[in-house]
C-alpha cells in the first residue's frame, strides 16, 4: 500500500530537481546526493544562504489557543538576534529530509544555539519552490496561498502552529510544528491487515472530525483528507496537514432546535456544537457549515474523491464528509471501498460501484460496533450530495451518530490515545516501554496502562450497546 499523492487537472509532475543540490537554498550540503540525503539523518545538513536580491521573513503573531507554546519563545529569542529583530534562515539547522508533497519538500530543523536535547525546539520546515510550482501548473502558486492563509488562521489543538514564513528568492518557507509520530497511513502499513482495531479507529476518527467541524466553521473545504496526511504528534494525538487545495467559502452559522434526549450519551455537551435551549424539552445545536462553497476543480487523492468531483459537476463542503467515510472505512477495513485497478476503474467505481464491506470474523461482525460502523460509512458514502450526512447539518449530526456513543468531544484531547503495533515514537511509546516485551505484546491493541479507569471510562466502550 503505497503512499497515494493528490492530483489536479493534469498529473502531478515532479517540483524540485533531483539533485538536491541544485536548489538556490542549498537544503543539503553541497556535495549531498539524493540517496545520502535521504538516509543520513545523524549528520547535520547545511544551509548556505547566497546573497538574495529579495528576501522577507514574518513571524506569525501568536493565537490564544498556543500562546503559551513554548516555541515561540524560541522563537522569539533567535529573532531578537537580528538586528532587524526578523527570523531568519540562518538560525535554523537543518537536521533530516522527512518527506515531500505536491508542492513542497519537508525538513526536520532546529533553532541554532539553544539546547540540543530540548524537543520542544524541533520542528518542521516546509520549502515551497513557487518557480517550479508556476511552470507546471498556473494554478499551483494559487494552492501556496491558499495553504498560507489557512495556517496563518488555525488554532487548534490538532491543527499545525505556523510560526514564521520566510521568503527567499522564489522559495516560500513555512516553520511549522513537527510531528515525531510520523502519519497515520505509515502507521496502518505497520498493523496486522494494515487495519486498525475498532477502538483506535473510533479515537483517530473522533479527532479527524473535530478538525473537520473546525475548518467547515472557518469556512475552508480542506479536500485533501486521507491517513498520509494525519501526522501523530509526540503525545499520540492527531495533526492534520497540507492545506494547499483547500478553498475558503462564507460561512452562516445557525442554531438547530431538537428534542431533548432524555439521558446525555455523552455525559457533557460540546462548546461547539450542542448548546442547551432555554425553552423545555428543545435543544440547540450549533451548525457552522460552509453550505454555498462550491468549486469545479478537479483535486484530491483519486481513491477518495466524492462522486461530484469525479464527474466533474462541481463540488462545495460535501466532500470532505464523503473522504471522512472513505477515510473511517480504511481505517477499520485496511483498504478504500472503491479501489479498482486502475485510476480510471477507482473512479468509474466512485461514480456506480456497489459499497461493500468485507466480510470479518463472525466474532467481529456480531460486534454492535461493527454494525454501527458500516451503518455511518453508508451515510457518508452517499452519491447524493443532498442526502449526505454531514452536508446540510455538519459534524453535529456525525457526532450523534451511535459509533460515536460514549466519546466525550469536549475531554478527547485530554485522553491518552490508543496504543497499537507499528506506532514509534513519543510520549505513548515512552509509556509503552516501561514494560516487559510480554507484557507489552498483551497490551499492544489496549489503552496504555497509564490510562486511568476513569480515563478510559471517558472516551469509548470496546461494545457500543
Amino acid at each position: 500500500m503505497a503512499p497515494r499523492t493528490a492530483t489536479t487537472e493534469e498529473e502531478i509532475l515532479t517540483i524540485f530537481p533531483q539533485d538536491f543540490s541544485d536548489l538556490d537554498l542549498s537544503f543539503t550540503s553541497s556535495s549531498a546526493s539524493t540517496s545520502s540525503f535521504a538516509t543520513s539523518a545523524r549528520s547535520s545538513l547545511s544551509l548556505s544562504l547566497p546573497s538574495f536580491s529579495s528576501f522577507s521573513s514574518s513571524l506569525i503573531k501568536p493565537l490564544p489557543h498556543h500562546s503559551s507554546d513554548p516555541r515561540w519563545s524560541a522563537v522569539r529569542a533567535a529573532a531578537n538576534l537580528s538586528p532587524n529583530g526578523a527570523l531568519q534562515l540562518r538560525h535554523l539547522k537543518l537536521l533530516r529530509y522527512l518527506g515531500s508533497g505536491n508542492l513542497a519538500r519537508v525538513f526536520l530543523c532546529r533553532l541554532r544555539g539553544f539546547d540540543d536535547d530540548d524537543p520542544n525546539l524541533e520542528f518542521a520546515l516546509k520549502v515551497v519552490d513557487l518557480n517550479a510550482a508556476s511552470s507546471a501548473v498556473e494554478d499551483r502558486v494559487s494552492h501556496v496561498r491558499a495553504e498560507a492563509r489557512a495556517l496563518a488562521g488555525l488554532d487548534h489543538p490538532f491543527l499545525p502552529t505556523l510560526y514564521a514564513r520566510l521568503d527567499a528568492s522564489h522559495y516560500a518557507c513555512f516553520l511549522i510544528d513537527y510531528c515525531p509520530g510520523g502519519d497515520l497511513h505509515s502507521l496502518l502499513l505497520r498493523c496486522p491487515g494494515h487495519r486498525l482495531p475498532l477502538p483506535a479507529a473510533r479515537f483517530y476518527a473522533a479527532e479527524v472530525l473535530l478538525v473537520l467541524e473546525y475548518l467547515h466553521a472557518l469556512g475552508f473545504v480542506y479536500r485533501d483528507l486521507k491517513p498520509e496526511n494525519v501526522l501523530l504528534r509526540a503525545d499520540g494525538h492527531v495533526m492534520l496537514s497540507d492545506f494547499d487545495i483547500c478553498f475558503h467559502s462564507d460561512v452562516a452559522p445557525a442554531l438547530h432546535r431538537l428534542p431533548r434526549r432524555r439521558k446525555s450519551t455523552s455525559g457533557m455537551s460540546n462548546c461547539l456544537s450542542l448548546l442547551q435551549g432555554k425553552h423545555e424539552g428543545v435543544d440547540l445545536e450549533f451548525v457552522a457549515e460552509p453550505e454555498s462553497a462550491f468549486s469545479r476543480a478537479c483535486v484530491g487523492t483519486h481513491e477518495y474523491l466524492a462522486p461530484e468531483i469525479a464527474s466533474g459537476v462541481g463540488h462545495g463542503n460535501g466532500v470532505d464528509w464523503w473522504a471522512f467515510g472513505v477515510f473511517v472505512y480504511e481505517l477499520i477495513y485496511g483498504r478504500t471501498p472503491f479501489k479498482g485497478g486502475s485510476k480510471e476503474a477507482t473512479l468509474r467505481n466512485i461514480l456506480v460501484g456497489e459499497l461493500k464491506f468485507p466480510n470479518g470474523s463472525a466474532e467481529y461482525s456480531r460486534r454492535a460496533s461493527a454494525a454501527a460502523a458500516k451503518d455511518l460509512i453508508s451515510r457518508l458514502l452517499e452519491r447524493d450530495p443532498g442526502r449526505r450526512m454531514g452536508c446540510v447539518k455538519g459534524a453535529a449530526e456525525i457526532k450523534r451518530h451511535r459509533f460515536f456513543r460514549g466519546v466525550q468531544w469536549p475531554l478527547i484531547r485530554n485522553i491518552m490515545p490508543p496504543v497499537v503495533v507499528g506506532q514509534t515514537a513519543g510520549a505513548t511509546v515512552a509509556a509503552v516501554g516501561k514494560f516487559s516485551r510480554e507484557r507489552r505484546r498483551l497490551l499492544a491493541w489496549k489503552w496504555s496502562s497509564r490510562s486511568s479507569n476513569q480515563q478510559k471510562r471517558l472516551f469509548i466502550n470496546e461494545e457500543i450497546s
